[in-house]
C-alpha cells in the first residue's frame, strides 16, 4: 500500500504506478488543494472542496443560524473527501492492519478478509459515535416525532450535512478500492450499493433525520460481526461474538423496519403537505412513500434471507463434523505381553531383575578360607 519503501519502481502513469502509489497520488492532490488556500486568488476555489456549500441564514428567536441544503456543489466536496478516504485507507492497512496480520500468519483468503474486516471496524466505529452524537445534540432520539415532523428536511444544519458528505465519499471510495481486490467481489459490490443508494437516497428525498437513525442501527450491527470476524481470524476457537451478533441481527431488522414504517407509513402520511414539488424538496405523496418503504422492506428482507441462509449452512457444516466424529470408532488399546520368564540354572530374570528360585541364592557362594 501507500507510504511504503520499495524497491521496485514502475514506468510513470503506468498500471502498476497507479496501483502501487494511489494513495500517494491522493495525498498530492489533497495537498494541492491545502495549498490554494494560502493564496487569496485560489482560496475561494479551494474552499469549494473543503466546505459544505449552500449555506443559508435562517433566523429564531435568538438569533441567526447557518444551515446547509445540498446541489451540484456537492460533487466536488464528496470528490475531494473521496482522496481523504483514500489516504485513511491507507493509513490504516499500513500502520495497523499489515503489522497485525504479519504475526497471525493468515492464509490468502483469511488476509483478504482480515484486511476487509479491520477497515470496516475503523469505519463503522467512527460512524457509530458520529451518529450518536449528531442524534443526541440535534435531539433525533429525545424526541422521535422530529424524524418526520417539519418535512421536508430542506435546511440541514452542519454537522448533518458533513455527515452525509462523508458516508458517501467512503462508500464512493469503496468503488475503486474493489480493482485492487482480487476475491469476493460481487458480494462488496452489493453491500456497497445498497449503502450508497440508501445514503443518497435519505439524502436526496429530504430524509436525512430518519436515514441518520436507521444507520446509527445499522452501522451498529456490522461493527459486532466484524469484530467478532477479526477475533476469529485470531483464535478459531473464539466464537462468541457471533452468537451475539446472531442475537442483535435479527433485533436490528425488527427495530428498522418498525421505525421505517412508523415514520414513512403513519408520520408522513398525516402530515398536511402531502404533495410531489421538488423543487421545494417535497416528496411527500403516496407514490414516493410507497417506494420508500418497499426499498427499505425489500432491503431488509433480503439481508434476513441471506443470514437465515447462512446460519443453517453453518450449523449443517456443524453437525455434519459432529456425526462424522461420531462414526469413527476408538482405537482399541494395545494387548498387553505378559512378562517372560528367562531360566538360567538356578535362578531366572523377571523384566531384566534376576530372581531366586526355592529361596536360594542364583550367585554361587564364596568359601571362607580357614
Amino acid at each position: 500500500m501507500a507510504f511504503r519503501r520499495r524497491t521496485k519502481s514502475y514506468p510513470l502513469f503506468s498500471q502498476e504506478f497507479v496501483i502501487h502509489n494511489h494513495a500517494d497520488i491522493g495525498f498530492c492532490l489533497v495537498l494541492c488543494v491545502l495549498i490554494g488556500l494560502m493564496f487569496e486568488v485560489t482560496a475561494k476555489t479551494a474552499f469549494l472542496f473543503i466546505l459544505p456549500q449552500y449555506n443559508v441564514s435562517v433566523p429564531t428567536a435568538d438569533s441567526e443560524t447557518v444551515h446547509y441544503h445540498y446541489g451540484p456543489k456537492d460533487l466536488v466536496t464528496i470528490l475531494f473527501y473521496i482522496f481523504i478516504a483514500i489516504i485513511l485507507h491507507a493509513v490504516v492497512q499500513e500502520y495497523i492492519l499489515d503489522k497485525i496480520s504479519k504475526r497471525l500468519h493468515l492464509s490468502k483468503v483469511k488476509h483478504s478478509k482480515f484486511n476487509e474486516s479491520g477497515q470496516l471496524v475503523v469505519f463503522h466505529l467512527s460512524s457509530v459515535i458520529w451518529c450518536f452524537y449528531v442524534a443526541v445534540t440535534e435531539g433525533y432520539l429525545t424526541n422521535p416525532r422530529s424524524l418526520w415532523e417539519d418535512y421536508p428536511h430542506v435546511y440541514l444544519p452542519f454537522q448533518v450535512k458533513f455527515f452525509y458528505v462523508c458516508q458517501l465519499a467512503y462508500w464512493l471510495h469503496a468503488l475503486p478500492e474493489l480493482y485492487f481486490q482480487k476475491e469476493e467481489i460481487p458480494r462488496q459490490l452489493q453491500y456497497i450499493c445498497l449503502y450508497l443508494l440508501h445514503i443518497a437516497g435519505a439524502y436526496l428525498l429530504n430524509l436525512s433525520r430518519l436515514g441518520l437513525i436507521l444507520l446509527l442501527l445499522q452501522y451498529s450491527t456490522e461493527f459486532l460481526f466484524h469484530m467478532a470476524r477479526l477475533f476469529y481470524f485470531a483464535d478459531e476457537n473464539n466464537e462468541k461474538l457471533f452468537n451475539a451478533w446472531a442475537a442483535v441481527f435479527g433485533v436490528t431488522r425488527l427495530f428498522i423496519l418498525t421505525l421505517a414504517v412508523l415514520a414513512i407509513g403513519f408520520g408522513l402520511a398525516r402530515m398536511e403537505n402531502q404533495a410531489f414539488d421538488p423543487e421545494k424538496g417535497n416528496f411527500n405523496n403516496l407514490l414516493c412513500r410507497l417506494c420508500v418503504l418497499l426499498l427499505v422492506c425489500a432491503a431488509q428482507a433480503w439481508l434476513m434471507w441471506r443470514f437465515i441462509h447462512s446460519q443453517l449452512r453453518h450449523w449443517r457444516e456443524y453437525w455434519n463434523e459432529q456425526s462424522a466424529k461420531r462414526r469413527v470408532p476408538a482405537p482399541a488399546p494395545a494387548p498387553r505381553l505378559p512378562a517372560r520368564l528367562i531360566k538360567r540354572e538356578s535362578g531366572y530374570h523377571e523384566n531384566g531383575v534376576v530372581k531366586a528360585e526355592n529361596g536360594t541364592s542364583p550367585r554361587t557362594k564364596k568359601l571362607k578360607s580357614p
